[in-house]
């Protein structure tokens, strides 16, 4: 009776599938305009080929197939959904300057079932505005200069001098510690080394781990876990709030305190945006950080460079000071070689928009509804767009400056509210480095985007200390 019951739902869900996938081809049959591409199988569309593990320094398969085939734009099945895929340099561009107006976020709702509802990476309008205004002051440049460059030295110095000559590291372990200690610090005040910061670490990466998981909350998978986890970091950070609440007189000048001072935002919103500033200020910083270190490993020139550039600042400073503003300010070749991890790297691969109405771009139709993915590392990766962009090259900087197809955080109204926190903090982290060490790498290794990127084997690296560093 079992077997003939599971063959009957199996038999009534392909019946469903060709239905669907009939329906489908007629409807796209009768829309005039749209650009080319293949919609794959029924309901899941070309989903796992795009989502296939790739290189974080190629465009991957899909997209240099799909591309070849059908040119930089094309429409496909994604997510289960109908999809515009954009790898054209002008219409992510069209797509970003339009937020709100033409386009707007579209976020799978599993993210939401994870990250939480007010998350601002699936907020729009309104909400999203009132939310990324409270994440903006909280890292406005006042703050990033008069708080967050001493603290991010700070940490950077205890991750450095944790490190020990002719003994394997993994630089992806020490970049998430590095910058996680430091947002737990500014976030909630939790420093590094005490048990709550230590097991918020421990939650916190098994939530992770299911951000990137298929979503099925059953127990024992990853999504189960990390909905687990969720949980409780979020009754630890309820705990933290509840105990503040009850000590008013102490000052932090923290986020928690920032929101909880201005008390415009329920506790579902205060514990939903302190989660997702975590998620924001560790996801970015530590793989473009690590991504730094495996470039620069294989570039001596460009170390040497930066080196030169930190030694100079360092010869103006004496032993022990703490960098300024303006010293931050004078790292041009590391900016250069920021922009070109970001670019090379590809920490964030595409976004997740959809058309709020119909939309024709250069003669091509995007309909209302469908869902519209940017790729910006097709565009980063293009040889239209940069020269020899496989290469690792901090240099070209110095005549591009800043180009218009260069989208590391996103852009416009939603352009990414720690992007210059990112910055500050892998600036930092490299000023210390190269002036106290040399590394290389233990043996090869490969940044994977799924979609977050993440190297294979941690990225393996050996130290050896640079004498008389101040």
């Amino acid at each position: 009776m079992f077997v003939s019951i599971c063959l009957a739902l199996v038999g009534a869900f392909a019946l469903t599938c060709l239905i669907a996938f009939h329906w489908n081809s007629n409807s796209l049959r009768r829309m005039k305009g749209l650009p080319p591409g293949s919609m794959g199988w029924p309901v899941i569309g070309e989903t796992m080929e795009f989502l296939e593990p790739e290189s974080a320094t190629t465009r991957g398969t899909f997209i240099e197939t799909h591309c070849l085939r059908y040119g930089k734009v094309f429409k496909s099945c994604l997510f289960g959904q109908r999809t515009i895929v954009s790898a054209d340099p002008e219409l992510n561009k069209f797509i970003i300057a339009n937020e709100e107006r033409l386009f707007q976020c579209s976020y799978p709702s599993t993210i939401s079932g994870i990250l939480g509802k007010w998350s601002m990476l699936v907020l729009v309008g309104e909400a999203h505005k009132k939310m990324r205004s409270i994440a903006l002051k909280f890292m406005s440049f006042s703050k990033l200069k008069d708080f967050f460059l001493e603290d991010i030295e700070i940490h950077v110095r205890l991750i450095l001098e944790s490190w020990q000559e002719d003994k394997v590291i993994s630089a992806q372990d020490e970049a998430k510690k590095f910058t996680f200690n430091l947002m737990a610090k500014q976030i909630v005040s939790f420093n590094p080394g005490e048990p709550q910061t230590a097991n918020l670490m421990k939650d916190y990466y098994a939530f992770m781990k299911g951000v990137i998981a298929a979503p099925l909350n059953v127990p024992g998978t990853a999504y189960h876990r990390a909905i687990q986890s969720r949980t409780k970091i979020l009754n630890t950070l309820k705990r933290e709030l509840n105990e503040r609440q009850q000590h008013l007189n102490v000052v932090r000048n923290d986020l928690l305190d920032m929101i909880t001072n201005e008390g415009n935002l329920s506790t579902e919103q205060t514990l939903d945006l302190v989660l997702n500033m975590l998620f924001a200020g560790h996801e970015t910083s530590s793989v473009a950080l690590t991504l730094a270190l495996k470039f620069l490993a294989e570039c001596q020139r460009a170390v040497e460079d930066l080196r030169s550039e930190h030694k100079t600042i360092r010869a103006m400073k004496k032993s022990g000071e703490k960098l300024t503003w303006e010293d931050y300010k004078s790292m041009v070749f590391t900016q250069y070689t920021i922009n070109e991890t970001l670019r090379l790297g590809n920490v964030v691969r595409f976004l997740h928009r959809k058309a709020l109405q119909d939309v024709t771009y250069k003669g091509c139709i995007i309909p209302k509804g469908w869902k519209v993915l940017p790729v910006f590392c097709a565009v980063h990766l293009d040889p239209d767009v940069y020269r020899e962009p496989l290469l690792f090259n901090p240099w070209r900087w110095k005549n591009l400056s800043k180009s218009v197809y260069f989208t590391p955080f996103g852009g416009g109204s939603r352009l990414c509210a720690g992007a210059d926190l990112a910055k500050l903090e892998i600036a930092i982290f490299l000023h210390h480095l190269v002036l106290q060490y040399d590394w290389q790498l233990v043996e090869p290794d490969r940044a994977l985007a799924f979609p977050f990127v993440e190297f294979e084997k941690g990225l393996p690296i050996k130290v050896s200390k640079i004498p008389h560093y101040q």
